[in-house]
């Protein structure tokens, strides 16, 4: 009895040990297959995560064509908002250049004095660099990838740019400047420009914001640029007396004068006693631009022309009543357009 007793549970000890053997590997091999499995979807998640359904197209340099279109919001302290629709007016195929134009002539006459809208005139074909002081700025860089880094100037900043993101055909661009400037923007690969753009200086103030509202092709009409070179801009406050000032018409080179020369003013009279008066006047004695305020009036945003008239032009500015003011901004300007 004894010995088949211990003879019967060796067997069955020996029975549930290899149970227990085969239940182990059993185990091990459906975590292996699970931990494997998870790894595959993990993977695929983090790629989808990185960049969305980007494609390798949009990643790349856009092929522009004459006629494309963006129409903009420009937003900025000094001048509040407005619209422009910016057209690739023509295709320099010799100087490797696009040309990008504004769809309405007064806006490019505005965007010419008040010099907010970086993207204007001359953009390279082979990296859609913009000019600043004459030379092409590498804004954006192709082919984007996560990571990037890379310099340039716009704005009047010198700028360190970083592709921190990117996630269904659009790329976002962090950037920091020499003087604590910030600069983010967005690039859309599906509407071949920018998206979004945003400066803040270095006390949070920001000096432009700009959104694309609607991307088409096949523009047709006029398009104008006004490419410009800043000649004075001066701010007149509240004097008991008339205030005298000068401006140089020196033209865009000492062998080409300025097309016309564009003005730009922004004004407030106080209710209380305030009036104001402004008046330009050539070497030759004509008097292209004269203004009179009376209390409480406001010429906010106005703009137009007058001649080149290479010389001194003198200015004549009275300004009166607490808080008063007179903001008086000239350019000058070479003015080019198409007909698409």
């Amino acid at each position: 009895m004894k010995g088949t007793y211990f003879e019967q549970h060796t067997r069955i000890l020996k029975n549930n040990i290899a149970v227990g053997r085969n239940m182990r590997a059993y185990l091990l091999s459906l975590l292996m297959m699970t931990v494997s499995l998870a790894g595959c979807i993990s993977d695929e998640a983090i790629t989808e995560s990185d960049i969305g359904n980007t494609t390798n197209d949009e990643l790349a340099l856009p092929d522009w064509q004459i006629g494309d279109q963006w129409l903009y919001t420009f937003i900025t302290p000094e001048f509040g908002e407005d619209s422009t629709r910016l057209v690739v007016a023509d295709i320099r195929e010799d100087d490797g250049l696009f040309m990008l134009g504004i769809s309405s002539e007064g806006e490019a006459q505005r965007h010419a004095v008040i010099n907010h809208n970086p993207f204007l005139g001359r953009v390279t074909m082979d990296g859609l660099s913009v000019y600043e002081n004459g030379d092409p700025q590498p804004v954006f860089n192709f082919p984007w990838e996560v990571g990037n880094t890379w310099d340039f100037r716009l704005l009047g900043q010198d700028w360190s740019a970083n592709t921190d993101n990117i996630y269904n055909g659009e790329v976002t661009v962090s950037a920091t400047s020499s003087e604590d400037h910030t600069l983010s923007y967005v690039f859309s690969g599906r509407e071949g420009f920018i998206k979004s753009l945003l400066w803040t200086d270095n006390e949070g103030v920001d000096h432009l914001q700009m959104n694309l509202n609607e991307k088409k092709t096949g523009y047709s009409g006029d398009v104008f640029f006004y490419r410009a070179g800043d000649i004075h801009d001066n701010l007149y406050e509240e004097n008991d007396q008339e205030v005298y000032d000068t401006f140089l018409d020196e033209g865009y080179s000492p062998n080409e004068a300025w097309d016309t020369l564009v003005w730009y003013l922004d004004v407030e009279i106080s209710q209380q006693g305030g009036s104001g008066s402004l008046s330009i006047k050539d070497h030759q004695g004509a008097s292209p631009l004269t203004r009179a305020w009376g209390p409480e009036a406001t010429e906010k945003g106005s703009f137009g022309t007058i001649p080149s008239n290479s010389g001194e032009h003198s200015i004549t500015v009275t300004t009166r009543g607490q808080d008063s003011f007179i903001h008086l901004k000239v350019a000058g300007a070479l003015v080019r357009s198409w007909t698409l």
